[in-house]
């Protein structure tokens, strides 16, 4: 029998971690997908969250990524609610002092409540976004943030 206290899984917890991560984003880029996809995109995100959850250098912001992450992807298969659920997760974790990041929580919770109908709360979180680009000091940054401000309208 193998001593099993000689494995360290943090290798394979940043591998998977980032693995899923990615995984989901070329499901989300899809332009057909199918309710399979649909399936395998959330189970995604759920990995890439929990794997991230396992590893020594877990931080909160790193957390918050992964919130906003779901939060995109339930939209996309078209379930506003928990889309609000993981966007309200990534603001509420996201360090204040971190614009670009709290931009992008703003950005998932204005796309959960334009998907909810909810045209008012939307332009809210949209515009509290778009204030928070203009403090993004690293202009590829704040324009890959503008670019996605820019298709909720």
């Amino acid at each position: 029998m193998s001593d099993k206290s000689a494995f360290d899984p943090a290798p394979a917890h940043r591998y998977f971690a980032a693995d899923c991560f990615n995984r989901a984003w070329d499901l989300m880029d899809l332009a057909d997908r199918t309710a399979a996809y649909d399936l395998a995109l959330i189970d995604l995100v759920h990995a890439s969250m929990w794997h991230w959850s396992q590893r020594p250098d877990v931080t909160d912001l790193k957390r918050s990524i992964g919130y906003w992450q779901a939060s995109r992807a339930y939209v996309v298969v078209g379930q506003a609610e928990n889309a609000r659920r993981y966007g309200q997760l990534c603001l509420d974790i996201t360090p204040a002092d971190e614009p670009f990041y709290a931009g992008y929580a703003h950005e998932a919770l204005a796309r959960a409540e334009f998907a909810l109908g909810n045209a008012e709360a939307g332009r809210r979180h949209l515009e509290r976004a778009k204030e928070l680009a203009t403090a993004v000091p690293a202009e590829g940054d704040r324009e890959a943030l503008l670019k996605d401000l820019a298709s909720l309208g």
